[in-house]
């Protein structure tokens, strides 16, 4: 788990949320990119772990888990291309500071900053905005040790970029990132409360774009959505005054946390005051555990086009849903061009589930889950829980294929394939699974 100051242990045996227990022979925390390529070279079976902010197996193997902690923990800004080549093992939230400092940011955030770069980025992870593609959309380039012990770097533009950035890992392990920058900006944070049901569905995409990131968060027990993040940047006129009530919502009276009964001072600051951007587009502070701590998550993403179709669908199955929520978030992504990315082709709408602990009475949720959302060909998260079968994965991804190509050439004999990779993409070559 995460200690009480939001670090994670470089040598841990177990997922963030302790619902899966590594069986790896093995885990080595190399100092050095030398080691490691030593490390990979030597192995028959070997998997990268960044901070373990994953759900499923994606990370597991039975022979070397090589964490990137400890690697080293670079930060070189190039003001002249605008960009920062990073070390993989680096938090989001050990990251942002120097940035700032610099006058830089990134263009979004995840709703944690406790997670690795490189992982984050190998999953699709994202955070919100109309306008806004997943973190991994800001690699320009990346650079990772591959099955031989040789180091690959693909740059934007490359033939295998576009599979290379979000590749769970299958590829080789990912030493260093360059991410695109803009210029170093100020967010304010609101939090509304109880926006009607018939404002949402009839004006969903007004209500998306209200900010530059907007979270919904719902139990799905009522017909208001429980809470609408808004997180505004600041305009060069200065910050604004929110009105108390919008679209039939009312301003929070105090800061408040997504999760029922979790302290609100873990999130980031609310009610207009303004901050820097790391400071603000996250919703849970580095020193504190995110979110609960104690849950499973699943996610699923469908075209913008379909969001209120999709909320509607989940409607009619709430009564299964709510029993084991703590809480849901909806979240809008920009498109991209990344093979792996859920957003890949289209702008898309992610529906978030933060659930109990319970792996047995979660799983058959996800069932139905996918089935109500199966018309709209619903994508899952590749780090969270699912059970969306190989064949349909392959319907809904249009390249899958061609990735199941770029692992075979990059990893003929399978070093890196586990029992993840060989369940959801059965016809990639490499002899490895474990």
């Amino acid at each position: 788990m995460i200690d009480q100051s939001g670090r994670v242990p470089s040598a841990r045996r177990t997922n963030w949320a302790g619902n899966i227990a590594f069986g790896a022979r093995h885990l080595h925390t190399p100092a050095s990119v030398a080691e490691l390529q030593d490390i990979v070279a030597a192995g028959t079976a070997v998997r990268a772990l960044g901070t373990g902010h994953s759900f499923n197996t994606v990370a597991d193997t039975s022979g070397d888990l090589v964490s990137v902690a400890g690697l080293p923990r670079s930060i070189e800004i190039d003001r002249e291309t605008a960009t920062a080549t990073v070390g993989a093992g680096l938090r989001f939230g050990e990251l942002t500071g120097t940035l700032h400092r610099s006058g830089f940011a990134l263009h979004n955030l995840g709703s944690l900053p406790h997670i690795s770069v490189a992982g984050a980025c190998a999953t699709g992870t994202h955070g919100s905005g109309v306008g806004n593609r997943s973190l991994a959309g800001a690699v320009r380039a990346l650079e990772l040790v591959t099955a031989d012990g040789g180091l690959v770097t693909l740059e934007r533009g490359d033939d295998d970029f576009a599979g290379a950035v979000v590749s769970l890992g299958a590829l080789g392990v990912v030493t260093r990132l360059t991410l695109d920058l803009v210029p170093a900006f100020d967010v304010q944070q609101w939090v509304y409360e109880g926006l009607p049901r018939e404002e949402l569905l009839g004006r969903f995409d007004e209500v998306v774009s209200e900010a530059y990131s907007v979270s919904l968060f719902t139990s799905w027990r009522d017909d208001p959505v429980d809470q609408v993040w808004l997180k505004r940047r600041v305009a060069a006129d200065g910050p604004l005054v929110a009105p108390r009530r919008w679209l039939g919502a009312t301003l929070a009276n105090g800061p408040r946390h997504p999760v029922p009964g979790m302290p609100a001072g873990h999130c980031t600051q609310q009610q207009g005051d303004a901050g820097p951007w790391h400071a603000r587009l996250p919703h849970f502070r580095l020193e504190f555990t995110p979110s609960n701590g104690e849950e499973l998550q699943s996610e699923y993403f469908v075209a913008r086009r379909d969001a209120v179709a999709a909320y509607e669908a989940l409607e009619r199955i709430r009564g299964s849903i709510a029993p084991l929520l703590q809480i849901c978030e909806i979240r809008t992504v920009a498109a991209d061009d990344l093979w792996l990315s859920p957003a890949q082709g289209g702008d898309a709408v992610a529906f978030h589930f933060t659930w109990v602990p319970d792996t047995a009475a979660v799983t058959p949720v996800l069932g139905e889950i996918e089935e109500a959302l199966a018309p709209f060909g619903a994508r899952p998260h590749w780090g969270k829980v699912f059970t969306t079968e190989p064949g349909r994965l392959r319907e809904l991804y249009h390249h899958y294929a061609d990735f199941e190509a770029l692992m075979t050439r990059f990893d003929p004999a399978g070093t890196f394939r586990n029992d993840f990779l060989a369940r959801h993409f059965p016809r990639a070559g490499g002899g490895q699974a474990g």
